[in-house]
């Protein structure tokens, strides 16, 4: 996305708390935030981003305006039809918009290795994230693209986050960030088996 916004709209699905919203709305985005009740703290949610209270699970609410982006930030995942999510959101993107979604990856290396050794661990977040309800490696987030109307124009991996497995005081110390700049080196080059997420770019299939 461009560095200033100049007034580009953006719908924020799945927004939380407003972390990233505000970033871009900052940025001269004008951002619009969807989330559900309970999912937010009103006294931190960001005043300069429109909120829309939604359950995702049933699908979009009513959007007064089309966006020319819409953000899925680890938010498919969540959700029993990420198909049926994807095929609204067409109906809301501006023409030439673009959908920008952080994807997990349940083919990483680590994920791989507990189910292997029979664990599938209830975590906090991460691969494991205990409110995960799907898991696709890479080949089922393409599939899953297609079959609700996109082509996927660019995909960038990200790195295993290392700082965040060890003590905070040793989070940026050198031992770590060469680990994570390690595991990114691999992560571009093999991303199905070293990616922890996959950050794509997706616009509608043309008819």
């Amino acid at each position: 996305m461009p560095t200033a916004g100049s007034g580009r709209t953006v719908l924020d699905i799945g927004c939380a708390n407003g972390y990233l919203a505000s970033i871009l709305a900052e940025r001269g985005y004008t951002v619009t935030g969807v989330e559900r009740e309970g999912g937010f703290d009103p006294a931190q949610f960001p005043q300069n981003v429109q909120l829309v209270c939604a359950d995702l699970e049933r699908g979009l609410p009513p959007l007064q305006s089309r966006f020319q982006y819409v953000i899925c930030a680890d938010i498919l995942e969540h959700l029993r039809d990420p198909e049926r999510l994807l095929r609204q959101i067409q109906e809301v993107l501006a023409p030439g918009g673009v959908v920008i979604a952080s994807l997990p990856n349940s083919g990483n290396f680590w994920f791989r290795g507990n189910v292997l050794l029979g664990r599938f661990p209830q975590d906090d977040k991460g691969l494991f994230d205990r409110t995960h309800v799907r898991f696709f490696m890479w080949n089922g987030w393409k599939e899953l693209f297609r079959a609700a109307g996109y082509q996927i124009s660019q995909v960038d991996p990200t790195t295993v986050p290392v700082g965040l497995m060890v003590p905070p005081a040793f989070e940026h110390s050198p031992p770590v960030l060469a680990a994570e700049s390690v595991f990114y080196g691999l992560a571009r080059i093999w991303k199905e088996m070293f990616a922890y997420q996959f950050v794509v770019r997706a616009t509608p299939t043309p008819l």
